[in-house]
């Protein structure tokens, strides 16, 4: 695996998520289980990052993993090439 994180999709990902309920969001792109975690990042560089919903809504978690807010999209898809 390489220092740069694997294009999961070139979108974010909608997900319900349930207040009070942790997310662990794959951070490295390999996941088979996008947007969360599966252990595909094991013996990289790379680690889930823990996301708590403060309330129940959705939210849209970056696929692209580019994002400078992670876990959650912040539109850098838009300047994927």
């Amino acid at each position: 695996m390489t220092d740069a994180p694997k294009i999961a999709q070139p979108n974010p990902i909608p997900v319900e998520v349930e207040a009070g309920k942790s997310y662990f969001w794959c951070s490295c792109g390999q996941s088979a289980s996008q947007p969360f975690c599966d252990g595909s990042h094991k013996g990289s560089g790379f680690a889930p990052l823990k996301y708590t919903a403060d309330e129940d809504h959705k939210v849209f978690f970056c696929g692209c993993k580019q994002t400078g807010n992670a876990p959650l999209c912040d539109g850098s898809h838009k300047d994927l090439a």
